[in-house]
């Protein structure tokens, strides 16, 4: 899928010279940028992540089943 993102020109030779000192593309930066963002505000980047995620939930709640306190 394409999408057009704009940047202010500072930013886009910023990215640019970045992208030229860790011998990446544009898009791999995106793609980084991107994930993190994701991250950031918890919602799972691939099947991976969403599996691992689900499974910390689960397990969550096994440990502290509801109704139940300690004394």
């Amino acid at each position: 899928m394409r999408k057009l993102i704009a940047f202010d020109d500072d930013t886009a030779d910023k990215l640019t010279q970045l992208a030229r000192d860790r011998m990446a593309t544009f898009q791999e930066l995106a793609d980084e940028a991107f994930a993190d963002l994701l991250k950031k505000h918890g919602i799972p980047i691939d099947l991976k992540d969403a599996l691992r995620k689900s499974a910390a939930l689960t397990k969550s709640k096994q440990s502290h089943p509801a109704g139940k306190r300690k004394s």
